[in-house]
């Protein structure tokens, strides 16, 4: 089994998923419009470009998502895009990028379990967490 997050989006799912192939270094391998689908007929001319479905690769995780339909988008709730990174220097390039127009809500820093922990609220209203796994220590 594998887990994959879904993003739901107000229209702007295009510019996120190009903003995060940009922050995560990854590749987006999809994008299905509305306008493209089977349902390009009964779609709404002005929302015809919106994204049915998009999915972008980086390593060997996929993040997916798309724009939800009209009056379907209820905001994003109660969860964190969480980002575990092995090396401190990519934590902050991680999360400096997504923090750019965003709200930070925990600076990234050292934690009791991590060389580098923070928080944020991208600028298209997507929680995250960037985490840097700590090193295990080997006792003498």
């Amino acid at each position: 089994m594998k887990l994959n997050t879904y993003l739901a989006f107000n229209g702007n799912c295009a510019d996120a998923f190009n903003f995060y192939e940009r922050c995560l270094g990854g590749k987006i391998v999809g994008m299905i419009r509305y306008g493209e689908s089977p349902m390009a007929e009964q779609t709404a001319p002005e929302w015809r470009d919106k994204v049915m479905h998009a999915r972008l690769e980086a390593g060997d995780q996929s993040l997916m998502g798309a724009d939800a339909p009209p009056k379907m988008f209820e905001g994003n709730h109660g969860f964190s895009v969480s980002i575990g990174v092995k090396d401190p220097g990519e934590a902050k390039r991680i999360f400096d990028a997504l923090s750019q127009g965003g709200k930070v809500h925990m600076p990234l820093g050292q934690t009791f379990w991590s060389p580098a922990f923070g928080m944020l609220v991208d600028r298209f209203g997507i929680p995250w967490m960037v985490n840097c796994e700590q090193h295990e220590q080997k006792t003498p």
